[in-house]
Formats: C-alpha cells, sequence, structure tokens
C-alpha cells in the first residue's frame, strides 16, 4: 500500500491509477473504521488528514481527466476533515523518486 508524494503529472499509468486504487481504500479503512490494514504505516499517516487524502485524489481525478480517464469514484467531500496538508511519510520525497527511477517505468522523476 502506498500513497506518493510526487506531483500526478509526474507520474506514469500504473502508478496514477495505481495510487487513486490506494488512496479509496485508505479512504474506506479509516472513514469505515475498518479493522483490516488500520495500523498500515500508509493509513497511520492519514488519520487526522482526510482533508489532505481529499485534496490528493482531486489532483489525481484531474490529471487522469487530462490523460482522457473517466472517474467514477467521488468522495464525499462532507467527510474530509482534519488537516489540509500531508506533514507525515512513509520515506522521504528524495527516496520516494529514488525508489520511483529504480522501478524503470515511465513516471518522470
Amino acid at each position: 500500500m502506498r500513497i506518493w508524494d510526487v506531483p500526478p503529472d509526474r507520474m506514469c499509468r500504473n502508478h496514477l491509477l495505481g495510487e487513486h486504487r490506494e488512496i479509496h481504500a485508505v479512504w474506506s479503512i479509516i472513514t469505515n473504521n475498518k479493522k483490516a490494514y488500520s495500523n498500515h504505516p500508509e493509513i497511520l499517516r492519514w488519520r487526522g488528514r482526510l482533508k489532505a487524502l481529499y485534496l490528493r485524489h482531486e489532483e489525481l481525478v484531474t490529471e487522469m481527466a487530462a490523460r482522457g480517464y473517466k472517474h467514477h469514484t467521488p468522495m464525499d467531500p462532507e467527510l474530509a476533515t482534519g488537516e489540509s496538508v500531508q506533514t507525515e511519510f512513509v520515506a522521504t520525497y528524495e527516496e520516494q523518486i529514488r525508489i520511483l527511477r529504480e522501478r524503470g517505468c515511465e513516471c518522470r522523476v
């Protein structure tokens, strides 16, 4: 499970769409108080920051639309509470760039 902190327009198709799925998983776990994965570091960093998660989702949706994808899974903005900026990271931005470069995908990092 990973939500990148890389600008969506720099991400390859696989990472863009994969992160979109992951955001919905994180959102569902937190908003529905699900137990599965509730202690995963990626879940923990978004607790109290659903507004930031919502805004990240909207960034991805904008990029998806720019690439011609249709989006059919909106999030409820009324559930977008807490901090609007993500300040906790599982891996630093620099580490994330290194990881993406090593994957050899088409991300422009």
